[in-house]
């Protein structure tokens, strides 16, 4: 079992390596080896003990108003049904109770953090739908796993997967918690999730371009707003994402128009500001 494990990784990796390969293909293997290196019941371990690392600082809380929780996860369902499409998820969403704070991300397993300030952010429902696909798409494209192998490398992980190294699924954990929240994603991950981030939106009926002008709104308020920075430090270049999720709209056809206007928005953001 040890030697299948290690040789399919080390055929995997190989390929991501190779220059003759494309983008995708080394990509989708990338893929393949988070995949073999680190299981779904392994991510999810991570994800829950992630989570249970964040619910240790006082100061991190979760919104309690049912209003605001349903409209989210209503919001959402649609999107996450359509990544299901891709890779399924048990997917957790949860709202963080901080107003200065625009920031969203996701742990492994499948567990989606949105952040108030980041509602109060948005214009209208389809730049919250572009923000939670591509961080649904993050999930589906196994960037943590990626990323931990990336880190740690083949050898260490493998340890992992054969149950053979326990002391690393605690120092992965830390990590994550540790480095902003989440692992720091490359250039090529985050031109992944824009582009089935986009697909994700589309699929759930929201307009994609919604994560285009949410890029445009941070890209104009960052040297303004200190919140932003939060989402900066893990979603870098906000002005070359602008063209790049609209590259990937007339590249791909994607034509939904829903969530164009604030449609219950703009009552959820009232509650959160009086709560």
């Amino acid at each position: 079992m040890k030697e299948w494990v290690q040789r399919s990784a080390w055929m995997l990796a190989a390929m991501v390596v190779v220059g003759g390969c494309s983008a995708a293909q080394r990509a989708g293997a990338s893929k393949g080896v988070a995949s073999v290196l680190i299981s779904d019941e392994q991510e999810i371990q991570i994800g829950k003990q992630v989570k249970a690392e964040l619910e240790k600082d006082p100061n991190f809380r979760y919104v309690e108003d049912p209003a605001v929780v349903d409209y989210v996860t209503r919001l959402a369902t649609p999107i996450l049904q359509s990544a299901n499409e891709v890779r399924r998820a048990p997917w957790k969403l949860h709202v963080v109770d901080d107003d200065k704070v625009v920031n969203a991300f996701a742990t492994p397993g499948g567990f989606l953090y949105i952040y108030t300030g980041l509602i109060l952010a948005a214009d209208n429902e389809a730049e919250l739908a572009g923000v939670l696909g591509h961080e649904a798409a993050h999930v589906t494209e196994r960037h943590s796993a990626r990323a931990l192998v990336n880190q740690y490398g083949i050898q260490a992980v493998t340890a992992l997967a054969l149950g053979e190294n326990a002391n690393l699924l605690g120092q992965i954990t830390s990590t994550i918690a540790g480095q902003g929240l989440m692992l720091a994603n490359s250039r090529s991950a985050e031109n992944e999730a824009d582009r089935a981030g986009a697909h994700f939106s589309n699929g759930g009926g929201y307009d994609p371009r919604g994560l285009a002008t949410f890029f445009e709104k941070l890209k104009a308020e960052q040297g303004s707003t200190p919140g932003i920075l939060a989402f900066l430090s893990t979603h870098p270049d906000p002005g070359d994402r602008v063209q790049n999720v609209n590259r990937i709209i007339q590249e791909d056809n994607l034509k939904a128009t829903g969530g164009r206007s604030p449609g219950r928005l703009e009552e959820i953001k009232a509650r959160i500001r009086n709560n």
